[in-house]
């Protein structure tokens, strides 16, 4: 079911956008806006601040009169916490992204445990993501993943990486494969994973890894709401269904209506029986001439309800509320056979 439906996203229509991340709109020795700092493992969340280095131009310079680098902002992890089982992150708060090419120069600097700089990636919380990394210490360049605070196996070749130098990686993400590249070359063959399907993006670094980050972009897929994929699909595969609406609150919104077999629906406030659904877990029956109505709970990967779903159903001489709560039931299975988490329902 979750390759399926992995590749119905990559199926959809797609429109490419891109964003870079120019560290020198901010202010000097202060994290960048738009970011929050955090950790997986054990101790304090790093130090991230914009600072000044010497960056060569990504291409070569066309003529020998040209300087060979210059001063430009970058992003410093400069904390150095020695706890080995400490791995701090920078995640940026903008946008959560499915199918994307994530690619960002880095540098370490110094450590003496750690000399690591990475990318995390489709990143839920500080117990679920992935990780690319490269190690100038061990000189290795690895992928990783975190589900359920239980971190999988490295993955990677050992390989060069020169610590005070800039060097390349390069994350592509099309719905479950994966590809991991070092400075253009794609060391760890493609992988397939379905752990995590989007999610959020970040910096990642190693224990008291000192390292350098700039010349970051994303390209990436913008697709439908995944709350009106669902949508879409059920009432294709089930034709019995006379209307289906789900209702979520996105962070600091009211809850109101996210997807619906009519559009004009969309974004209208739920009543009080949507939040109840959402917030204690119950669910609904209604009747109405010629049709019955079930609103049910649709719950995240923890079983705790993040949204509502309405399935509204044609009905039959004899219907009664079970025969009814029955009939629903499959539909609200697998809609939340799909998605694991509120953010997987509205991105």
């Amino acid at each position: 079911m979750v390759l399926l439906w992995a590749a119905a996203f990559v199926a959809l229509p797609l429109l490419a956008a891109e964003r870079r991340f120019d560290f020198g709109e901010y202010s000097f020795d202060r994290p960048p806006p738009g970011f929050h700092s955090t950790v997986a493992g054990q101790g304090k969340p790093g130090e991230w601040k914009v600072i000044l280095d010497d960056i060569p131009p990504p291409m070569a310079p066309i003529t020998s009169n040209a300087p060979a680098v210059s001063k430009r902002a970058v992003l410093a992890q400069v904390a150095r916490d020695p706890t080995g089982d400490h791995f701090p992150m920078l995640i940026f708060d903008g946008d959560t992204y499915g199918d994307f090419t994530l690619t960002t120069r880095f540098k370490t600097v110094g450590g003496a445990i750690s000399q690591m700089a990475g990318l995390v990636f489709r990143f839920q919380d500080e117990k679920n993501f992935y990780v690319l990394l490269a190690s100038s210490l061990d000189n290795r360049f690895l992928f990783y993943k975190v589900v359920n605070g239980v971190r999988g196996p490295l993955i990677g070749p050992q390989t060069p990486v020169p610590r005070g130098e800039w060097h390349e990686l390069t994350v592509q993400c099309a719905g479950n494969q994966i590809h991991c590249l070092l400075d253009g070359r794609e060391l760890i063959p493609m992988m397939t994973d379905t752990s995590f399907t989007s999610g959020k993006i970040g910096f990642w670094t190693k224990s008291d890894s000192v390292s350098y980050f700039t010349d970051t972009r994303i390209t990436y897929a913008t697709r439908e709401m995944p709350a009106r994929m669902l949508v879409a699909e059920a009432l294709k595969k089930y034709p019995r269904l006379l209307d289906l609406r789900i209702y979520a609150a996105a962070p600091g919104k009211a809850v109101a209506v996210v997807a619906s077999k009519e559009e004009k629906e969309i974004g209208q406030p739920g009543g009080e029986s949507e939040q109840d659904v959402i917030r204690r877990g119950t669910s609904y029956f209604g009747r109405a001439k010629g049709s019955v109505s079930v609103t049910a709970p649709l719950r995240d990967r923890n079983g705790d309800p993040i949204a509502a779903v309405r399935v509204i159903l044609k009905s039959f001489p004899g219907e009664t509320e079970d025969t009814a709560v029955g009939r629903a039931q499959p539909v609200v299975k697998e809609m939340q056979s799909r998605i694991r988490s509120l953010d997987d329902l509205l991105h």
